[in-house]
């Protein structure tokens, strides 16, 4: 399951595309259907949700400044 997560992670990270993940990942059907399930059940805006409140968190409520560099890639 980690390497699945791995997978996304790249794919998300670097925005290439779902053809081009790397050999040393899970085959891309195998990733993408992961990636479909957990849109589709809610399960990666739940992870979002948990990692923004523990991000919230450890600044003490003050809120997530994301930096120059990662406004612009957006």
């Amino acid at each position: 399951m980690r390497e699945v997560v791995n997978g996304l992670m790249y794919i998300l990270s670097t925005g290439c595309q779902w053809r081009a993940i790397p050999k040393d990942l899970p085959p891309r059907s195998s990733v993408y259907d992961y990636f479909d399930l957990w849109t589709y059940d809610g399960t990666l805006e739940r992870i979002h949700h948990a990692l923004y409140e523990r991000c919230r968190e450890q600044r003490n409520g003050k809120p997530v400044r994301l930096p120059p560099s990662s406004i612009a890639r957006a």
